[in-house]
């Protein structure tokens, strides 16, 4: 049996932190957070700090929706040391409560980019902080290296000339 590296050990743990969302397993969700010093920002939320008000933020999504599934793209893994850094996109489908007994509430797609970052924590990797931004504006693919212009200055969004 070969041993994993770290990077895909970081990444399983990714993994297994939107899997445990998707499932709203909140005591394995919990075991995946450091103790202490963590911080958690929702897509619209302000920061949070301190591990249980994030893990209650988690319990209240959980509880306020009726199914999500999550599929990661664009997944990029960086470790140095005990901590690693991952970026993906989040493709988010979502669902609320149905208005009728017996029935799928209505389904909702959505991107957010998010930050993990992860400390090592004995043998396994922990999340320490997440940042999760919604995706407002579209890129062409011949365009995805041009920031978009903002209309102010003629440069890229907020930077002028």
């Amino acid at each position: 049996m070969t041993s994993r590296t770290d990077n895909e050990l970081v990444e399983r743990a990714n993994t297994a932190l939107y899997e445990a969302m998707e499932r709203g397993d909140a005591a394995a969700l919990g075991a995946m957070w450091l103790d202490g010093d963590v911080s958690c920002v929702h897509p619209g939320w302000p920061v949070l700090r301190g591990r249980s008000e994030v893990l209650r933020s988690y319990a209240l999504i959980m509880a306020n929706t009726e199914y999500i599934q999550f599929f990661l793209t664009d997944v990029e893994v960086s470790v140095l040391g005990d901590t690693a850094l991952v970026t993906c996109t989040e493709n988010i489908l979502s669902g609320g409560p149905a208005e009728e007994e017996g029935t799928l509430g209505p389904l909702v797609g959505q991107l957010v980019v998010a930050t993990n970052v992860f400390r090592r924590s004995g043998d396994d990797w922990k999340v320490w902080s997440h940042h999760g931004s919604p995706v407002l504006a579209e890129r062409d693919d011949e365009d995805a290296d041009t920031p978009p212009d903002d209309g102010i200055g003629g440069g890229p969004a907020g930077l002028g000339d």
